[in-house]
């Protein structure tokens, strides 16, 4: 269900955001694909630096764990830009740093939202 979500996010994406390019549907419908996975593993890593945050009790323990998932978070957008581009090369383009953010951003969302609406508050 995530991918048929980050299908639409995406296409409305490369519609209206003139940095985001996909010369066709299916390289569309594969970037959501590898953007599904991709962001399935950087939701794992953040995960698990937030249990170490929530779990640190030294001061210099929650700075790290803080320092890394800032690290995490901006890291991650340049490993998807630059995954995007090494698997596809210039058939498909998510813009630059700020836009690959936004988009990002709207996918979460907008999974979290069809969750919601699917299965209920809890999901």
């Amino acid at each position: 269900m995530d991918v048929f979500v980050y299908v639409v996010v995406l296409n409305l994406a490369i519609q209206y955001v003139p940095t985001i390019i996909s010369e066709t549907f299916t390289l569309s419908l594969l970037t959501a694909v590898l953007l599904k996975v991709a962001l399935e593993v950087v939701l794992g890593i953040k995960s698990r630096i937030v249990s170490r945050f929530r779990a640190a009790t030294t001061g210099p323990a929650r700075v790290t764990a803080a320092g890394l998932l800032w690290v995490t978070a901006a890291g991650s957008k340049i490993v998807v830009l630059e995954l995007v581009a090494l698997v596809f090369g210039d058939a498909v383009s998510l813009g630059n740093f700020i836009s690959v953010t936004l988009l990002v951003v709207a996918l979460l969302l907008s999974r979290a939202a069809v969750r919601r609406l699917l299965y209920g508050p809890g999901a």
